[in-house]
């Protein structure tokens, strides 16, 4: 058999450093010894397993019952999303102290707990992580069926994430601790990385920390009609980190920088309720009974059923204008949407009712009166 040279690995080297890995704290090192503790091991293991069992047959049990007396589901739906964490949670626990009761080699152990040191901290932020995930998702669904706030559901992803975010640089705080990492000049390169991105993308970070304000502030909603400084008119399709998704009467899709939204002015025709007022405006012939044609610009938004009874519709004598009498109907809708269908609606009524009553409706005219010294 070939043996390598002493310049390269021999076969007795490396038994002598597998050997090496076990160091017996008795000289003779015997089979007992080591069947000792390895049962004690196995017997640390086994108790942690079974402990991890009980727990979660008793969370699921007692955990549950005691919860009804809750006035809330949230205790209940936590519980559902951390009982399996916190089995594992013990089992990998078990292990941990199991390897540490083992004598072996002092390199070893550093390398085997130091692995499950870093199981064991993930598995128990992620507990921590469903726990509050669990918490947000009723916050923010109780929120919305209280005050129909439907913006608050893209609230939910962006808190999962900011809650992730903060669990896994804990996380990462606590490992490198273990491991006798400098932490200061782990987050004084992380503060430098993050100077230096902010300032590559600070226009994009300034669109995000609009699209917070906008969430937070909430000046409209998803499905909300709003009214844009430059005329567009169209409802909210998405509000997300960086931009907003509208979409107009004419189905097409405005995406507008949240930085821009929130440093301009808009009308919300959804807030504080979808109800929205109408106006026509009306001219008449002069000589025309200004009572009559009233009378017929109310009880013509009155007969169509979407026209609400309460605002009552009212008619008004506005001005006079050269050539005709300005009158105004102002009418009230359930809904936002039917505005455009309901004045199409009046306004054809409205025709054919001044025609069956002879009201007419001028045209614009002029009279010019000639002198006969300038002809």
């Amino acid at each position: 058999m070939w043996i390598p040279s002493s310049s390269g690995c021999s076969v007795n080297k490396i038994l002598s450093i597998i050997q090496g890995l076990f160091r017996p704290l008795e000289t003779d090192g015997t089979l007992l010894f080591w069947a000792k503790e390895i049962l004690t091991a196995l017997l640390i293991l086994s108790f942690f397993w079974m402990l991890a069992g009980l727990v979660s047959a008793g969370l699921n049990k007692w955990g549950k019952q005691l919860a009804r007396f809750s006035e809330t589901d949230l205790d209940d739906r936590i519980l559902q999303r951390i009982i399996p964490h916190i089995s594992r949670l013990l089992t990998m626990l078990g292990f941990y102290l199991a390897i540490r009761s083992l004598p072996l080699h002092e390199k070893l152990v550093q390398v085997f707990s130091g692995a499950l040191f870093v199981v064991l901290v993930i598995i128990f932020f992620n507990l921590l992580f469903h726990a509050l995930d669990e918490f947000l998702q009723w916050y923010m669904n109780g929120r919305q069926a209280d005050s129909e706030d439907l913006i608050s559901r893209n609230m939910i992803p962006i808190a999962e994430k900011m809650v992730m975010l903060f669990l896994m640089g804990t996380a990462l705080i606590i490992i490198l601790k273990h491991f006798d990492y400098d932490i200061f000049s782990v987050v004084t390169a992380l503060g430098i990385g993050s100077l230096a991105i902010g300032l590559a993308a600070k226009d994009t970070l300034a669109h995000m920390i609009s699209g917070f304000t906008l969430m937070l502030d909430q000046p409209f909603r998803i499905g909300d009609r709003i009214q844009l400084a430059g005329g567009q008119v169209g409802d909210v399709a998405d509000i997300g980190l960086r931009s907003t998704k509208i979409r107009t009467l004419d189905n097409q899709l405005l995406i507008i920088p949240n930085s821009d939204l929130c440093n301009t002015m808009l009308i919300n025709q959804a807030f504080p309720d979808a109800r929205v007022k109408g106006r026509i405006n009306v001219c008449v012939a002069y000589g025309s009974d200004v009572e009559q044609v009233k009378e017929i610009l109310v009880t013509t938004a009155l007969d169509i059923e979407a026209v609400l009874r309460d605002p009552v519709p009212e008619a008004f004598f506005v001005t006079f204008g050269d050539s005709a009498l300005n009158m105004s109907l102002f009418f009230w809708v359930e809904e936002y949407s039917q505005l455009f269908a309901v004045t199409d609606r009046i306004n054809t009524l409205i025709l054919r009712r001044f025609t069956e009553s002879g009201i007419e409706i001028p045209f614009p005219t002029r009279t010019m009166i000639m002198e006969k010294g300038l002809e």
